[in-house]
């Protein structure tokens, strides 16, 4: 049976299925509202209001380089009690090695606060690498850190659910330590009356994938749902999938709470609105706002209750 078959089901028997909720966590950008570089203070500022809106005390990052962000947010982690998930962009040279270096450069001061290193972020499903190449990039992200602290630190990747489910990711799955799998049930045109059964249809597709090709969940890497969330007022509508306040207010409650209490660790993408932010061209070739994705707005401000 499929598991969108037992989604509804799922929801109302997890909390009595497992031994404890997920972890929930926010994808956090670099800059402020008006495009500037985040500080040290700006950080510390996000990791209050995430904090006393939801009780989570992680991020994940993108580019540790970008904003020179590494440097700002590791202090200011440690002195909130956060942990966060610094990025690396291998899509060129360049921009892995700069991640790489500022990563490095932390590592061996701040190596308690951080919780892993991801090398990618949707690199298979934008196609830039197979996944053999994903793989040795991870192993030179893996030999660097050990080349600078003694404190163990998890390294892995990010990328979009079918890539994991399709087999695209296969190589990765032996030399990560963890692997985020991406879900948006909104970027598949899913209305509210089916998304949080595509979601957990498609994290359970790609974990159950992955656990496989491990040879079994004890042998699979840590996984979490890296990424899922739904625009609010002023985002772009996607076919059936709506945005607005309301919808994403009742995705969260759906969705996120019902896998977080299914006991998976998930990220929601993500915390603040970043009004700075260009409109992208969406894969039906309209251009798409993204700028209205956070669970709260550009002043720190919730936009609806994040506590499960």
């Amino acid at each position: 049976m499929r598991f969108s078959i037992l989604a509804s089901i799922a929801l109302v028997a997890a909390p009595a299925l497992v031994s404890a909720a997920g972890t929930l966590g926010f994808a956090l950008g670099t800059k402020n509202a008006d495009g500037s570089c985040k500080g040290q203070s700006d950080y510390e500022s996000d990791f209050d209001a995430i904090s006393s809106a939801s009780g989570s005390k992680l991020v994940r990052g993108y580019s540790a380089s970008d904003c020179k962000s590494a440097a700002s947010i590791m202090p200011a982690a440690q002195s909130k009690g956060f942990q966060v998930v610094l990025g690396i962009w291998p899509d060129v040279q360049e921009s892995f090695d700069a991640d790489l270096s500022a990563i490095t450069a932390v590592a061996p001061k701040y190596a308690n606060s951080i919780y892993g290193v991801t090398c990618g972020s949707e690199t298979l499903y934008r196609g830039n690498f197979t996944g053999e190449v994903l793989a040795d990039k991870i192993k030179t992200v893996k030999t660097a850190l050990k080349g600078v602290t003694s404190t163990p630190i998890k390294v892995g990747t990010a990328d979009s659910w079918n890539k994991f489910a399709d087999g695209t990711g296969d190589a990765v799955v032996s030399v990560a330590d963890m692997i985020f799998v991406n879900a948006f049930a909104f970027w598949q045109a899913q209305g509210l009356d089916n998304a949080t059964k595509t979601y957990f249809d498609d994290i359970m597709q790609a974990f159950g994938h992955i656990q496989t090709v491990a040879g079994g969940p004890d042998k699979a890497p840590e996984l979490w749902n890296g990424e899922t969330g739904w625009p609010t007022d002023g985002g772009t509508d996607y076919g059936a999938a709506k945005a607005g306040t309301t919808n994403a207010k009742t995705y969260y409650q759906s969705a996120i709470c019902g896998m977080l209490a299914w006991g998976v660790n998930l990220f929601y993408f993500e915390a603040f609105d970043e009004p700075w932010k260009p409109a992208s061209i969406g894969d039906n070739g309209k251009p798409a706002d993204e700028t209205h994705w956070g669970a709260m707005d550009a002043n720190r401000g919730s936009k609806f209750s994040l506590k499960c």
